[in-house]
């Protein structure tokens, strides 16, 4: 890392030891290779890597166009292509480096069953942790995402928590009516992290040929567009959770130090960078050394001082 205080950006993640609180998201960085053959980055340079979701069995994933960039942000829908957790188990992790970082596997599934194949799996394998994906589809349920009921939230979590003894973090979708429930009913059901928020669902629409641009009609919107609303979800599941003291990956939107403070700040244990990583691979090293930064400017000894420090404005009642 360039920071002078990189011990100051130590986190512990339900037991992960972090050497920085920033952690690549799933879907944008592959299988923790891609970013290796940038000039100048290394795995090392964040806490941990969240590797392309995996499913049962191999999928092709969504027609084009796959990705679409907006005036803020950027609309995808890739369709979850993955060659399979038992190609990913056999012949990409043993590739991957376990000593320059943490990787958490991705999780993925049409039905909880699809779940509990894939963790099982990973289960025996050298990832860290496990994430668990609810925003897919249930295919039992008319193609209901998981994540946006509760109830069936809480079912997969708990599926899934059977057959594994790694840390479990569970990804929460933004895309329902409360998040703070949602997370209640996963702790109980025991999710021991969350990743908050997966992305808003959006459309963009070709105006000349009156069709949307994205060959799956509708995907996921990331970037900056969606950072207040982040912010928001990550403050109201911190609200839900602090008493157990789960940890949340905040994520949405992060593009420069002073966006990952922020979420730190909401209530963050650690930060995802996605988006941010197409236009700027070395935006690690940057967003580290701000936050070193600040905590030197701020007279703060280390970045978990910052989690939870959000002081909210009294209502004013005239």
């Amino acid at each position: 890392m360039t920071n002078n205080n990189s011990s100051a950006l130590a986190v512990d993640l339900c037991g992960l030891k972090l050497t920085s609180p920033l952690v690549l998201l799933s879907g944008c960085v592959g299988f923790g290779e891609e970013y290796t053959r940038v000039k100048g980055f290394s795995n090392s340079d964040v806490g941990a890597i969240c590797l392309k979701g995996t499913t049962g069995e191999p999928r092709l994933g969504n027609p084009p166009h796959r990705i679409y960039e907006t005036d803020t942000g950027m609309l995808n829908a890739i369709g979850l292509q993955n060659p399979g957790v038992d190609v990913v188990v056999d012949e990409i992790l043993p590739k991957l480096d376990f000593t320059e970082t943490n990787f958490i596997a991705n999780v993925s599934g049409s039905t909880i069953e699809e779940y509990v194949k894939v963790t099982e799996r990973f289960n025996d394998s050298p990832v860290a942790a496990i994430e668990i994906n609810i925003s897919c589809p249930n295919v039992k349920q008319g193609g209901a995402a998981f994540g946006n009921d509760p109830e069936m939230s809480a079912r997969v979590v708990a599926a899934c928590r059977a057959v594994t003894q790694k840390p479990l973090i569970t990804k929460l979708s933004p895309n329902q009516t409360d998040i703070a429930e949602n997370a209640r009913r996963c702790i109980e059901a025991g999710s021991d992290a969350f990743s908050a928020i997966n992305t808003l669902m959006g459309m963009a629409v070709d105006a000349e040929r009156r069709r949307p641009v994205i060959g799956n009609n509708q995907g996921g919107l990331s970037g900056p567009a969606i950072k207040p609303v982040a912010l928001l979800k990550v403050h109201q599941v911190y609200q839900a959770c602090k008493e157990h003291a789960i940890p949340i990956i905040g994520q949405g939107g992060i593009s420069c130090a002073e966006d990952a403070i922020e979420f730190m700040i909401c209530g963050a244990s650690a930060v995802g960078v996605g988006t941010a990583l197409f236009y700027d691979p070395l935006i690690c090293n940057k967003i580290n050394q701000g936050i070193s930064d600040y905590l030197m400017h701020h007279g703060l000894n280390s970045v978990t001082e910052l989690t939870g420090s959000l002081q909210l404005n009294a209502p004013n009642w005239r």
